[in-house]
């Protein structure tokens, strides 16, 4: 069962137990971690799912497609290297462990 760990803007870390194949949106929502509102469901169309993956992570989640790519481009307005929709990060076992720290705005 992997781990996330959601860092909030106070530097404070909530680990939550999740289940593989589950996003890490899905995993922030239904335990209702702050700053992660999912409005679309996971279906690509917001972006108020906007998380900074931690750099020890960010080559195994890989980088954003061009669809992902482009709603970070229009809907985040603080936008960095490791930038991700959580929607879009599918846990691995491999990913046991992941820290995603929480913007201070989601649009």
């Amino acid at each position: 069962m992997p781990k996330v760990i959601f860092v909030a803007l106070d530097g404070s870390r909530r680990t939550i137990d999740a289940a593989v194949g589950d996003s890490v949106m899905a995993t922030a929502v239904r335990n209702g971690v702050p700053g992660i509102i999912g409005e679309c469901g996971g279906n690509l169309s917001c972006a108020t799912c906007h998380v900074y993956v931690d750099e020890d992570f960010a080559a195994l989640v890989g980088p954003a497609n061009d669809l992902e790519d482009d709603m970070l481009d229009l809907g985040v307005s603080d936008r960095r290297s490791t930038s991700r929709l959580s929607c879009q990060i599918k846990l691995t076992e491999a990913l046991d462990g992941i820290t995603v720290e929480v913007p201070e705005d989601q649009p």
